[in-house]
């Protein structure tokens, strides 16, 4: 009979081969616990080789002492305005403390609410991000890693990318998560909750340039992060997850739905009340456009030296490392030289002619769709006193006294007294004589022309334009005025120098940056006519021992060049000749011929040599002509050579950087004055210390020094640059015009102030004008500018001469002997001891006892 236990099928289905029957579930879980062991094991093992394979050349984890992000380069006036910025992100650092724990909140809020409690990774953000891209890999879905970061994993990555570049360490590849990852891990075990944020939060992106919660209160608000609303604060902790798309410049109502789910997030962590949430949420999106100082304020004087820092420290430096640039710049100057160059060209400019319309509107459907684009783009906005726009003309009087204009939605008056000066070009033509008398004879219905808004009293006090009758016609209250502008063709610039503390105090290079970024101040070589004759002159004073008193004839000399074979004549300004003259008659008046008479003297390869012992770094024409000016010059380099005029001889730099520091405030150079009133009392004492081992160089003698500005004064007080003297102090100094009235200049300088102004074309299309000669077109510039540079500042006369080697004479102006004191036609000059005059001029009251006796016989 079978057994019961082989045939029963039943339960052989409960029963393993080899298994004791009741022991089946002993054996799954010994088979399910050596799978988990396997599992687990091949799991660690796994992860290990994971992370070794991607931890390799990970960066290490910043030390927070030790915590040198890229940052911004600032660039201050010595008067600490901000001048400029430098930057490949626009970072600013701020400790931990400083940063408003309700900013704090509002980040963790809307960006990783378990912050304190998670150790540094989101796994399951990670794992889902690392399926959606290996999904994507394989072609099962489109798209990359999305979500998953917590705010260390985001700190990690700002590190990846200061170590890798941020093309490596943002790729939406699985490789760079998993190395965020490791990364997040290890910060959360070296660094503290508290020094993670301070890493967030003085990394993150937040839109337009803004690195971190400082440059993002900055940049938005114009705040320091301390004083920023609840509002302002919870805007900007919305904007790390796509600041474009929630940019509160470009999106404002994007912006404020993002403002509003933060404020909500913060409401429901129990971090604000909902009187303070609805409050906030009540703001209204208001921020400000970025400012470009850069731009705005100085950028021909930053330019210049942004290009001396990268020559000598390297564009890194400048763009990474944070440097405070602290600039020789004076504010108040610099803004001051901006609107007299401004002011001048225009003044230039209108003298030149009329170069007609910006545009021609065919018919008055074109003028009307002209104007609805204009009212458009102006909205609601009025009229600025003084400012520039774009006009339409809409009628002109049968009369010709004025047209009636529109500024987009604005109608107004072009009066004939606003636009006198719109003669065509004529560069041969006297300004005042060729006014027009109608307004028909510059503009018609139709032409687009740029006006400024004025008011009755800017017309009627326009001296060069001004007629009695036409300003008696202009309207009374209630009508929109306007004056016809043109933007200038020629150019100018500007170098103003402290020649005691050897600081550049204000420079321009041009009419607009914008336009053109080319610096004539430091890079335009120009000739400078007769502003170079003091060259010529200290020469002869120092080499030759002449004097004021030497007599130089003023007669026709033709000279020959073999060697091109051409013959050159020089000629006085007036084409006269007037034959024998004193030196300082010659330089006053500005003579040519005695000019080319005393070059000769000195000789050209000792004359090639002394222009630049005094600082001027072009090559000097091999030939007289060099006399005149021919040789061009930098207005930088004519302006330090009549410093050293200014300092009697004594050749020193100057600066147009007063100090840089790094990072850590530790200075990298220092040239502060000793009483420089702006600068700290260590940078004064430890600067003025190192001056005493920088005496310069005495390129010629205190004496000639002084006998030259003695002769520059008489320039001022009695030639070509008398306009000088409406400054009001005591100025000495030279000007310059080419023959061909290309190049038209002033230099001079008071006791402590030396300016330059120079005015011409960039391309030389036509001259200046006829009449353009240095003392009509860069004097006035200069004056305006010294005006204001020296307002409530006293200037004293020049050194007095007591203290030199220096002798007192009063000297007849024909013969150049010695006149007695007050006598007519006697002038007093300055002479080094032993070239003063031996002879005297007979005293014609005084009887020749001698001959009055022969005679009575």
């Amino acid at each position: 009979m079978a057994d019961p236990k082989t045939t029963d099928r039943s339960r052989s289905k409960l029963v393993l081969d080899g298994v004791p029957n009741g022991r089946w579930w002993k054996f799954l879980l010994k088979a399910a616990g050596w799978l988990a062991l396997t599992g687990a094991t091949a799991a660690v093992v796994a992860v290990t080789a994971v992370y070794y394979v991607y931890s390799d050349g990970l960066p290490a984890i910043p030390k927070v002492d030790e915590y040198w992000p890229p940052i911004v380069t600032e660039v201050y006036t010595d008067d600490a305005v901000l001048a400029g910025e430098f930057y490949n992100e626009r970072r600013k650092v701020v400790p931990y403390e400083r940063i408003p724990k309700r900013l704090v909140q509002a980040f963790i809020a809307s960006e990783d609410s378990s912050f304190f409690d998670h150790f540094g990774v989101d796994v399951l953000g990670t794992t889902r991000a690392g399926f959606k891209t290996i999904t994507a890999k394989l072609g099962l879905r489109t798209g990359g890693i999305q979500g998953g970061s917590t705010l260390t994993q985001q700190t990690a990555k700002a590190v990846l990318i200061s170590a890798e570049g941020y093309k490596s360490a943002t790729a939406k590849t699985l490789t760079r998560k998993i190395r965020e990852a490791i990364l997040a891990l290890r910060l959360e075990q070296a660094l503290t909750k508290e020094e993670i944020l301070y890493l967030y939060l003085n990394n993150v992106f937040l839109g337009h340039h803004s690195y971190g919660v400082q440059s993002a209160a900055e940049n938005y608000y114009r705040k320091d992060v301390r004083d920023l609303t609840l509002g302002e604060m919870t805007l900007i902790a919305g904007l790390p997850q796509a600041p474009s798309r929630y940019s509160p410049f470009l999106r404002p109502e994007a912006a404020k739905k993002r403002r509003s789910y933060v404020l909500r997030r913060m409401l429901d962590e129990g971090m604000i009340s909902k009187a303070e949430h609805d409050a906030a949420n009540a703001e209204p999106v208001k921020v400000y456009p970025v400012e470009d100082v850069f731009h705005e304020f100085a950028p021909y004087f930053v330019e210049q030296v942004r290009k001396d820092i990268v020559d000598r420290y390297g564009n890194p430096v400048l763009l990474k490392e944070g440097l405070k640039v602290f600039t020789t710049m004076d504010s108040e100057r610099q803004r001051a030289a901006q609107d007299a160059v401004l002011d001048g060209l225009l003044s230039v400019d209108k003298r030149q002619g009329w170069r007609g319309p910006v545009q021609q509107l065919a018919d008055e459907a074109a003028i009307k769709a002209f104007l609805e684009r204009a009212k458009k783009a102006m909205g609601k906005e009025e009229l600025a006193e003084n400012r520039l726009y774009v006009a339409v003309v809409t009628a002109i009087d049968s009369d010709g006294k004025g047209a009636d204009v529109q500024v987009g939605p604005h109608k107004g008056r072009l009066p004939l007294l606003g636009m006198r000066w719109a003669r065509k070009v004529n560069p041969e033509g006297y300004y005042p004589a060729m006014m027009i008398s109608s307004v028909k004879k510059a503009i018609t219905v139709g032409d687009v022309i740029v006006v400024r808004h004025v008011t009755k009293k800017d017309l009627t006090d326009d001296k060069e334009q001004w007629d009695k009758k036409l300003a008696e016609e202009i309207p009374e209250e209630g009508v929109k005025l306007f004056r016809l502008e043109q933007t200038p063709e020629a150019q100018s610039a500007l170098v103003s120098i402290d020649p005691h503390r050897q600081y550049l105090t204000a420079m321009v290079g041009g009419y607009d940056f914008d336009d053109n970024e080319f610096n004539r101040a430091f890079q335009a070589c120009r000739q400078p006519g007769s502003s170079f004759k003091p060259f010529v002159y200290s020469a002869a004073l120092e080499q030759l021992n002449w004097s004021e008193a030497t007599v130089i004839v003023d007669s026709p000399i033709v000279e020959h060049d073999p060697d091109n074979k051409v013959s050159w004549k020089p000629e006085n300004y007036s084409e006269e000749f007037v034959g024998d003259v004193l030196l300082r008659t010659a330089m006053i008046n500005s003579m040519n011929i005695p000019a080319v008479k005393t070059f000769a003297a000195v000789g050209v390869k000792n004359m090639a040599a002394w222009s630049q012992k005094l600082g001027i770094t072009t090559p000097m024409n091999m030939d007289f002509s060099a006399a005149l000016g021919s040789s061009c010059v930098y207005p930088v380099d004519l302006a330090n050579a009549y410093a050293t005029f200014n300092r009697y001889g004594r050749k020193k730099p100057t600066y147009f950087i007063r100090k840089i520091e790094d990072r850590w405030g530790r200075t990298l150079e220092d040239h502060t004055a000793f009483d420089d009133a702006w600068a700290p009392l260590q940078d004064r004492v430890a600067a003025g210390y190192a001056r005493l081992f920088e005496p310069g160089e005495q390129v010629m003698s205190a004496e000639t020094g002084f006998i030259l500005t003695h002769l520059l004064r008489g320039v001022v007080l009695q030639g070509t640059g008398g306009p000088a003297t409406r400054l009001g102090k005591p100025a000495a100094g030279k000007t310059g015009t080419t023959n061909d009235s290309f190049d038209a200049w002033f230099a001079a300088y008071t006791r402590d102030l030396v300016t330059v102004a120079w005015v011409g074309y960039d391309l030389n299309p036509h001259p200046l004008g006829r009449y353009e000669t240095g003392g009509r077109a860069a004097l006035p510039i200069w004056l305006n500018y010294m005006k204001r540079a020296l307002e409530g500042r006293p200037q004293s006369e020049f050194y007095p001469w007591q203290s030199m080697d220096l002798v007192k004479l009063y000297i007849d102006k024909k013969t150049g002997k010695i006149a007695p004191p007050g006598s007519k036609g006697s002038e007093l000059m300055f002479f080094k001891k032993g070239t003063e005059p031996k002879d005297a001029v007979p005293d014609k009251n005084q009887v020749d006892v001698d001959q009055f006796m022969m005679g009575a016989q």
